[in-house]
Order: C-alpha cells, then sequence, then structure tokens
C-alpha cells in the first residue's frame, strides 16, 4: 500500500524519528500506525515517552466526585477549535454535562445522551450547539469509579482530568494525599496502579520489544530472555503508578510515600483523560 506524506509526519510527530525511518517502519508495518511504532522501538529507535499529541483535538476535560466522595466521573467534550474550547459557555455546558452524569450514576456516554436537560435530550442539545457554533462537538470519552475514597483533580486549563481510588475513607490528609497522586498521574501517565494490574497483551509487547532490543545489540541468545524480564522490570518502575518515582520526592517511590502516611493505604484504581487521546 501507498504510504502518505501526512502519515510519515503523523508518525514523525508521536515518535521523534527521523522521516526515513518513519517511511520505512510504515512500509513495513502496511501502515499501521502502532505496529509502526513498535517497529521503531525493536530497531533500537529513541521514541519520545510522550505521545499526548496524537488526534489533537480540542475540548474541555471536566472531573467530578460526588458529596461523599465514593463515586467519580471524568468527561472530555470534544470541539474543533481552542478557539471554542476556551470559550466560558462551552465548558460550562461540560460541566453541566459531568455533573448531570454524576448525578445519574451514568456508566456509559450512552445514557448521558439520553438524559435531559430541560425536557430535552442530551443528544439533542448537542446537535443544536454544532448548529450553532458551527463545529462538531461531542463527549470523546467518559469514564466513571467508585470506592472508599475517590479524589477529582483538573490540569492545565481543562486539557487533563484525574479520578484516584483509595482504599480508605478520605480525611484532609488523605485527600491532600489524592491530589498529590492525581497530579502524579496527570503528568507522568502511567499505564496501571502495579505491575499485577498491567494488560497481559502490554506485558507481552514489552517483552518481544526487549528481546528484540537485545538481539540487535547482538546479545547471546542465551541472555535474550533475562535481558527481556529486566527491560519489563525497568518498564514496571517508569509506568506503573505505585513503582513511580514520585514527583514531589523522587527519593522514595509512590509505594513508600503512601506506607509513610499510612501502612495500610494504597491506590485501588485510577482515570485519566486528556485532550489529545
Amino acid at each position: 500500500m501507498g504510504i502518505t506524506a501526512a502519515q510519515v509526519n503523523e508518525l514523525r510527530k508521536k515518535t521523534g524519528a527521523g522521516m526515513m525511518d518513519c517511511k520505512k517502519a510504515l512500509n513495513e508495518s502496511n501502515g499501521d500506525m502502532e505496529a509502526a511504532i513498535d517497529y521503531l522501538r525493536k530497531k533500537g529507535q529513541k521514541i519520545s515517552a510522550k505521545r499526548a499529541d496524537r488526534d489533537a483535538t480540542e475540548g474541555a476535560v471536566i472531573a467530578k466526585v460526588d458529596q461523599d466522595a465514593k463515586l467519580g466521573v471524568v468527561l472530555r467534550l470534544n470541539c474543533e477549535t481552542d478557539f471554542v474550547a476556551k470559550n466560558n459557555d462551552f465548558v460550562d455546558f461540560a460541566n453541566q454535562l459531568a455533573q448531570l452524569a454524576l448525578e445519574n450514576s451514568c456508566e456509559t456516554i450512552e445514557h448521558i445522551n439520553q438524559l435531559e436537560i430541560d425536557n430535552k435530550k442530551v443528544a439533542e442539545i448537542i446537535v443544536d450547539k454544532v448548529g450553532t457554533i458551527g463545529e462538531k462537538i461531542e463527549i470523546g470519552e467518559y469514564y466513571t469509579t467508585r470506592g472508599n475514597g475517590v479524589v477529582d483533580y483538573i490540569h492545565g486549563g481543562n486539557k487533563i482530568g484525574v479520578l484516584v481510588v483509595m482504599n480508605q475513607s478520605l480525611d484532609d490528609t488523605k485527600k491532600s494525599t489524592g491530589k498529590d497522586l492525581a497530579m502524579q498521574i496527570a503528568a507522568m501517565n502511567p499505564v496501571s496502579v502495579d505491575e499485577n494490574s498491567v494488560p497481559e497483551e502490554v506485558k507481552q509487547r514489552e517483552l518481544e520489544i526487549g528481546r528484540e532490543q537485545a538481539r540487535q545489540e547482538g546479545k547471546p541468545e542465551a541472555m535474550i530472555e533475562k535481558i527481556a524480564l529486566g527491560k519489563l522490570n525497568k518498564f514496571y518502575k517508569e509506568q506503573t503508578l505505585l513503582k513511580q518515582a514520585f514527583v514531589k520526592d523522587s527519593s522514595k517511590t509512590i509505594e513508600k510515600f503512601l506506607k509513610e502516611i499510612d501502612s495500610e493505604l494504597t491506590v485501588t484504581d485510577f482515570k485519566r483523560v486528556a485532550l489529545g487521546n
């Protein structure tokens, strides 16, 4: 299949790799963007860890929790331009939708779209706003989560929303701790809480990339698996929340930071929604 200049440019933006390397990766992967990224990683290319700019959708992200801090929702309302995204009416509408979803314990976007505001379905109101504003508007992403203590956080002018679920009810100290964790998640974008919650397909993908990198480096075949496992453990330290270094104090992990507050305190879940995902 023919690889377009736009595809090459998109891969360059996502990875920082050279143009010819990106073109070759796309050709080898039949135009599959994710497979091309894996190809570059296997070949030892230095890939940018931050890929938040892909599918650069504008909009506003809202995170909210209920009064008891037991239920949280996070929602992204998409639009086409930054001009609309920063409009107070647009942000107010996103807040209204998130509050409606929270009050009705919505599980899906479809559920939100069927709710009513002033006897009119949300889906119809969105269509009306599209006609008025002249841009495509839609609920692009939505999650809800429950737990003993849920903390919400919005970062960077509604660009990232985070929910953190802790295994204990919240007092002032634990609520503040939850905010610190949410800021960590916003900044570092971990893939899961710990290594046990990393999806199996992600583990296998990282192992295969580690094996191929070791082969590219000319390592003995008998050492390949051990090297790949070492790279996987490094992945856990960098990409799972509890093993990550605490942004506010890199001398300790998040796990250690929590244990210093309460020996039984931990995170059971989190949700992160960002513009451009």
